[in-house]
């Protein structure tokens, strides 16, 4: 196995994690924070998936030399969130997480779709070589697209497995 298969695999993972924290669930229950008094940094499965998708497009995207799909494949104007473009969601309050909600999981799904297909299209492309490029110049020390590869599929892995835990305290099974 090379090493740009193994990172899509690890991707993968974490894509299928999603479709089973979201398999047989409502859009109302997908919007829903679970527990938002007791615990409101415990976001919604509409928040966890659509930040996924946008980490992974945002991160991606600048790595591969394109525009992020969140643009070009129309999701912005689907989606129509009272957020901006550059929305830092990694710092969202539970106020603006609660204003990530769709009317129709397709549309959270076809976004979520485009963005690893973004990142699988770009590993696939990827040598050994090019993994030790310095990518970020601004950390101390720098970061090189394997690091940086590796933070993105990291951030998937996590917030899928969140995902997850989000179903259970919606009192759903699995």
């Amino acid at each position: 196995m090379t090493t740009p298969e193994m990172l899509i695999d690890i991707l993968s993972r974490s894509r299928e994690r999603f479709d089973r924290a979201f398999d047989g669930v409502t859009v109302e229950q997908a919007n829903t924070q679970p527990t938002p008094d007791l615990a409101p940094r415990i976001d919604s499965l509409t928040w966890l998936a659509w930040h996924t998708a946008r980490e992974l497009d945002t991160q991606v995207a600048p790595l591969a030399g394109i525009e992020p799909v969140w643009i070009t494949g129309g999701h912005r104007e689907r989606f129509a969130l009272a957020l901006p473009d550059d929305t830092e969601d990694w710092h969202h309050t539970p106020d603006q997480a609660a204003q990530v909600v769709v009317s129709d999981l397709g549309l959270l799904f076809a976004y979520l779709d485009d963005a690893y297909a973004l990142a699988t299209t770009y590993l696939r492309g990827l040598t050994p070589q090019v993994l030790d490029d310095v990518v970020d110049s601004s950390w101390d020390p720098p970061v090189t697209r394997g690091v940086r590869l590796a933070s993105i599929i990291d951030d998937a892995a996590q917030h899928s497995g969140q995902a997850v835990y989000t179903r259970r305290l919606l009192g759903l099974p699995g």
